[in-house]
Order: structure tokens, then C-alpha cells, then sequence
């Protein structure tokens, strides 16, 4: 990830953090945060059925702006269950250096 891309995701981070830590009036960010886990989850999933939608429409622009909400309301996520930036993206890190890393199929016996 070049570090333009990474600083975006860092500060949207920090930025959550920091409303969280320090509420301001009529930000949408305190709200979930006060509202609380089931009010962030549930945001998420409206997020991931949107970008769906929008991928299947084939709306790239409309996805595109799908995956931004769909990020930041992770990123919500994040910061309210304590999960670090820093520990997401070395996962996808750590993942991106697997070689054949697809996972096995089950054949289904159609007779049983």
C-alpha cells in the first residue's frame, strides 16, 4: 500500500479515535459511537449490501462511493471493538505473500 493510501486510512482512524475520546455536537461518528456496537453493525451490513448492489448494477462510481461508507463504518467498527489499524493491515499484508491460497473444495456425494 503506498503511503498516500495509508495516511487516508490512518487519519480516518485517528480522526474516530479522537471523537470517540472527544464527543463534538451532531457528529455522525459520536452517534455511532454512542449508539453503540449493534447501531455500528448494523450500518455496516446496510454499507455491504449497498456496494453489492452497486457492483452487481455495475455503477462504478456509485460502488466506488459504496466502498468508502462501507470503510469508514468498518473503521467505526475498528475503534469500538479496539482493533488496531496497524493489526488489519498486516494481515492483508501477511496474506498477500501466500502462494496458492485457495482453499479446498468438498465434493458432495449427490447419491447420499
Amino acid at each position: 500500500m503506498a503511503n498516500q493510501e495509508k495516511l487516508v486510512l490512518t487519519n480516518l482512524y485517528k480522526t474516530i479515535e479522537d471523537r470517540r475520546d472527544n464527543p463534538i455536537e451532531n457528529s455522525y461518528t459520536c452517534y455511532l459511537l454512542d449508539k453503540g456496537i449493534d447501531k455500528i453493525l448494523k450500518k455496516v451490513g446496510e454499507e455491504c449490501s449497498e456496494v453489492i448492489i452497486a457492483a452487481k448494477n455495475g455503477d462504478h462510481v456509485e460502488t466506488i462511493y459504496e466502498i468508502a461508507d462501507l470503510f469508514y463504518h468498518l473503521t467505526v467498527m475498528m475503534v469500538d471493538q479496539g482493533i488496531p489499524l496497524e493489526e488489519v493491515l498486516a494481515e492483508i499484508g501477511s496474506r498477500s505473500q501466500k502462494i496458492g491460497n485457495l482453499k479446498p473444495t468438498h465434493k458432495v456425494n449427490k447419491n447420499s
